[in-house]
């Protein structure tokens, strides 16, 4: 019998559902040791990962405490996965899905974040840094929608594991890029706009964003993960300080 892999996440950002929408579709048994975003540089969590990120997994089965999203799929799908239903065992498959996977993580996670950090977090803004990483969320997102030209997956004829790395980032692209309400920042990329659609539908993200809304809201978070009446990370750390004294 499987026993459950505890998940250490903090709840808003986007990583930690990457691997939650991962074990959904392959119906792993979790749990979830949710915790704050100013502890993650803290015992316990440092003493589970070093390098004080979220998420790391401790997986009782295995004995292995692992980190860092996208290995920690990679350790998923070789373990668990013994139906190929989020990948392919042929050679020219397995790569290219290794492929986009080092993609989403070099390339999608870094500049979604950067933008992410210089359009909403960082509390004094620098056009330049604004202009320079908007610039790189729509260059990923073309890279995408050419990719996906005449395609519904960016592998093979099913969705993996490598479409699913993608999709909590690109869900934060309104949000990151401070788009009016109403707007969709994917209208320009057709392609991936569908493909996101597609994902968004599936019952391992709905099951997600369900527990997301519950555990952000244990913890009075907003939309961009702050507390309520809290914009930026310098009013953040003021707002630490705060609670601390």
């Amino acid at each position: 019998m499987v026993k459950p892999i505890t998940v250490w996440m903090t709840p808003p950002g986007p990583n930690p559902w990457k691997v939650i929408t991962i074990l959904n579709e392959l119906e792993i048994p979790y749990e979830i040791h949710s915790f704050k975003f100013d502890d993650v540089k803290k015992p316990p969590y440092i003493d589970i990962n070093p390098n004080g990120r979220v998420p790391a997994i401790v997986d009782p089965n295995t004995d292995l405490t692992l980190w860092e999203s996208g290995a920690i799929i990679q350790y998923l799908e070789d373990v668990y996965d013994k139906e190929n239903k989020l990948t392919y065992t042929s050679l020219k498959e397995k790569h290219l899905l290794n492929q986009w996977l080092h993609f989403q993580m070099s390339g999608q996670g870094p500049y979604f974040g950067q933008a992410s950090w210089f359009n909403i977090l960082h509390h004094e803004k620098l056009p330049s840094a604004i202009e320079r990483y908007e610039k790189e969320v729509h260059r990923i997102l073309g890279v995408l929608n050419t990719a996906l030209e005449n395609r519904t997956w960016l592998v093979g004829d099913k969705c993996t594991f490598a479409d699913l790395a993608f999709l909590p980032w690109n869900t934060h692209v309104g949000i990151i890029l401070r788009m009016p309400e109403g707007e969709d920042p994917l209208d320009p990329y057709p392609n991936v706009q569908a493909w996101q659609g597609r994902m968004q539908s599936r019952k391992s993200w709905k099951d997600a964003m369900r527990m997301r809304d519950r555990l952000m809201g244990e913890q009075g978070l907003t939309p961009i993960g702050m507390p309520k009446g809290v914009n930026n990370m310098k009013e953040y750390e003021e707002f630490i300080e705060s609670q601390a004294a």
